[in-house]
């Protein structure tokens, strides 16, 4: 042993693992040697297609400031348009925003154990996959899941979203 599997998880991980856990989900967040702040590192890192990675975007709401997570496909691209046509007009999400909003810095963020209550999005695109990975609170920390999972851990509705 080298003692880096001794290192206590960051506050993040902890929180993701801890919901993930009382929602009884069996694959538990894993850290990356390298850090994972976009889908093709994530990928690369894994070993698996861009596509697999399920990658939180976050939006703000312009009617109330709530913040708006559309999970995609990693080799797809949001369209602002759809998002608006489901959850009303929105507009980009600066750092300080998504940290305060989430609790995640940008390239951290997981779809579940939001700071605060986000309205959620799920790309459909993402069924083509029988197995994604998605952020888990921290940029060198992911999880395994379905898209079948995924739904069920954030209660989201499934949209066409992607250009």
């Amino acid at each position: 042993m080298c003692g880096a599997e001794l290192k206590p998880l960051p506050e993040g991980v902890r929180r993701v693992a801890t919901q993930l856990q009382a929602q009884g989900h069996p694959h538990l967040p894993r850290m990356l040697d390298d850090a994972a702040r976009t889908a093709q590192q994530a990928a690369d890192a894994l070993g698996i297609a861009v596509g697999q990675i399920a990658k939180s975007i976050i939006f703000r709401r312009v009617s109330d400031g709530a913040a708006v997570l559309v999970v995609t496909s990693g080799d797809r691209r949001v369209d602002e348009q759809k998002v608006t046509s489901l959850v009303g007009p929105v507009g980009r999400a600066d750092a300080a925003f998504v940290k305060a909003r989430t609790g995640f810095s940008i390239g951290g963020v997981a779809p579940v154990a939001h700071a605060h209550a986000s309205v959620t999005l799920i790309d459909r695109e993402l069924f083509r996959f029988g197995q994604i990975w998605a952020a888990a609170g921290h940029p060198h920390a992911v999880f395994a899941l379905s898209p079948d999972d995924l739904v069920r851990l954030t209660q989201a509705p499934v949209a066409d979203v992607v250009v």
